[in-house]
């Protein structure tokens, strides 16, 4: 009788360097380790970017920065299109190095001079750092780990490596302080915009007006929330479907409730008038209105109707006058006059 043994999946495994646990699980994002598993399972095969794109369902250009993480990461080297262990450095010492030198070490082999370690080029401001030197600073400075950390708290999922790229970006190219992008990262939160792509955009802006500080964040976001209350009570007073504003429409908000103290009555008056004379919404035409008022001391709407019947009246009698002078300036000039 013969006997046979099945093991199912079991039958056919490939090995997992157990670096890549020690060293990398914790580090490494999921499309890291799917394009690293796909790698390893084809180990001795011919394939390439499109191959493992295709298969993994994901962009091309990912499965490429994939392969780049683990390059950085020295756990593979690429040289003319095939994928190798990496080579041992001159401080490693081969496994029986110690038995064929008699127990003694051998003396390092020195390397020539050309083959000098490159240096990293230094980042510029668009460029994001890659995932190798985010590993890097998360690793070397608690301050960088609790901003992924708290990032990651405060947006409630666990976020991305680009999105760990971009936030490291914010610290160290932008110059912003992990207090500063906490606190940004909680206004975000806070209405509704949870996506780094505003957050990074805002991160820039406050960067470029040196809103770099505590104290100069805490003002800005007084400000932004300040801007978005008045834009909401203009909203609802007017029943208006939610949408953003325009940075226009956003300070005539906050100078009609905050600076000229006009009442929501008040505002849903200049706006009846507005669309009355434009048949649309107009910011800028109850904003006209609005400063009238204001300049003229109009604050309730007897007052504003007040000044609505005398404007009439004014416009009423200088139409009255111009049409007496025009008649008068006929009979003088007629024909008929001159031959009196």
């Amino acid at each position: 009788m013969d006997y046979s043994i099945n093991l199912g999946d079991w039958n056919s495994v490939f090995a997992v360097p157990c670096s890549v646990v020690d060293k990398s699980l914790k580090l490494a994002g999921g499309v890291q380790l799917k394009v690293l598993l796909w790698v390893l399972r084809h180990s001795g095969e011919d394939f390439s970017a499109e191959d493992i794109s295709a298969f993994l369902g994901m962009d091309k250009a990912d499965v490429c920065d994939a392969m780049l993480y683990w390059q950085e990461t020295g756990l593979i080297t690429i040289s003319g299109g095939s994928i190798k262990p990496p080579s041992r450095t001159e401080n490693e010492e081969p496994p029986n190095a110690a038995k064929e030198t008699g127990g003694q070490k051998a003396a390092p082999v020195s390397k020539p001079a050309e083959t000098a370690v490159p240096v990293k080029r230094m980042l510029t401001r668009p460029e994001k750092p890659d995932n190798a030197f985010v590993a890097k600073r998360i690793n070397e400075s608690k301050e960088i780990a609790c901003l992924m950390q708290s990032a990651q708290e405060i947006l409630g999922r666990l976020i991305s490596n680009g999105e760990s790229a971009t936030l490291l970006m914010m610290h160290d190219e932008f110059g912003l302080p992990s207090d500063v992008i906490i606190m940004l990262l909680q206004y975000a939160k806070s209405i509704g915009k949870a996506n780094m792509r505003y957050i990074e955009k805002v991160a820039m802006d406050w960067a470029d007006n040196g809103i770099t500080t505590h104290e100069k964040a805490e003002e800005m976001l007084a400000r932004l929330t300040e801007s978005r209350h008045a834009w909401n009570t203009v909203q609802e007073t007017l029943h208006m479907p939610r949408r953003a504003p325009s940075a226009k429409e956003e300070a005539f908000a906050v100078t009609w409730l905050n600076s000229w103290n006009f009442s929501p009555e008040m505002i849903r008056e200049a706006y009846d008038r507005a669309v009355d004379s434009t048949g649309k919404f107009s910011a800028s035409y109850m904003n006209k209105i609005l400063e009238r008022w204001h300049k003229n001391n109009i604050t309730t709407a007897k007052e504003a109707e007040q000044e609505k019947m005398e404007r009439a009246a004014s416009r009423k009698k200088n139409k009255t006058e111009a049409l007496t002078f025009d008649i008068d300036e006929y009979e003088r000039t007629s024909v008929y006059d001159s031959k009196g």
